[in-house]
């Protein structure tokens, strides 16, 4: 694919700004890939490892020349980053982020930004547990989703599909959605199973009656998935939460409804309610397999086997 953007500024290098940056090289999307990270220990990996052609010791350093910036920092400081770039962004450029919250960052970052430059926020759905410049790799988008949520009806439509065609460049498939409802999808799709993680790996540390070693040794995969889940970037899924609280709680409150549901079957021994619940509920697992997004292989495809 030929060049889509003359310069790249990655706010942030951590998986997702990483694996942008992988991916840009991949597929030759860009001139040059410019990075930025708070930590003075990331820019120093970065430069080791070559993620970038440049790494500034600013932000408003890396965005100066860039057409398109990317805001790949956790959702609680984009506004903050926002205002710091603004005065050098480039007459013309596209400010798009990866947060996976999207009315928060639309309200924080939008005000922020000059007129003379195109808002267009996003969501790759991917990523892995892991975190730092070191964690990407280019494969990590492809024919994963990628949402783009215009901040406003009179978005230009060339920048739009400018970006568009970057995010399919870097393997994903993409769609448009609407910020308030991208909110509620990912409430339901990742931000309450996230919480769930964290809430069942925090029960099991705090039983008393389990012991850390019986945890660590008997770990059954649908439980090492949990953690997996919960060893994500805490600052990350903290910002995520507070940004995303009126949908992540109304999800989370008919979680505990259906929860209730299931526990009044076990006690008294409805086990055809329960045969129900979980033969509905595994039409939905076939579908995500159906969809490309998971493999139907055994044991998710794992090559350490285990019991789910």
């Amino acid at each position: 694919m030929s060049e889509l953007y003359d310069r790249v500024a990655l706010i942030g290098l951590g998986l997702i700004a990483s694996s942008i940056a992988h991916g840009i090289r991949r597929a030759n999307l860009a001139h040059e890939i410019v990075g930025y990270a708070k930590s003075e220990a990331s820019r120093t990996t970065a430069r080791e490892i070559g993620l970038c052609d440049v790494v500034t010791d600013t932000a408003a350093d890396a965005v100066k020349g860039a057409d398109l910036v990317i805001l790949c920092v956790p959702v609680g400081v984009m506004g903050g980053i926002a205002v710091e770039i603004a005065p050098h962004l480039m007459d013309g450029a596209t400010v798009s982020d990866v947060g996976s919250v999207k009315r928060a960052v639309i309200d924080a970052v939008g005000p922020a930004l000059p007129d003379n430059v195109h808002f267009i926020p996003a969501h790759p759905i991917a990523g892995t547990e892991k975190s730092g410049p070191t964690s990407g790799f280019a494969e990590l988008f492809d024919n994963r989703w990628c949402l783009i949520v215009p901040a406003g009806e009179n978005v230009d439509r060339v920048a739009v599909s400018r970006l568009t065609n970057f995010w399919e460049g870097l393997g994903s498939n993409v769609n448009v959605m609407d910020a308030d409802h991208h909110d509620l999808v990912l409430s339901v799709t990742s931000h309450a199973p996230h919480l769930i993680a964290y809430t069942m790996v925090g029960v099991a540390d705090d039983l008393a009656r389990v012991s850390e070693s019986e945890v660590i040794n008997y770990s059954a995969s649908g439980f090492r998935d949990f953690t997996r889940i919960a060893a994500s970037d805490p600052t990350m899924w903290r910002d995520v939460f507070l940004n995303n609280k009126e949908a992540t709680l109304e999800v989370l409150g008919r979680f505990t409804e259906e929860l209730f549901a299931l526990q009044r079957a076990i006690r008294t021994g409805d086990g055809e309610l329960l045969h129900a619940y979980f033969t509905r509920t595994r039409a939905l697992r076939r579908g995500i397999v159906e969809a490309g997004q998971d493999t139907e292989a055994a044991n998710f495809g794992r090559q350490d086997g285990g019991e789910n």
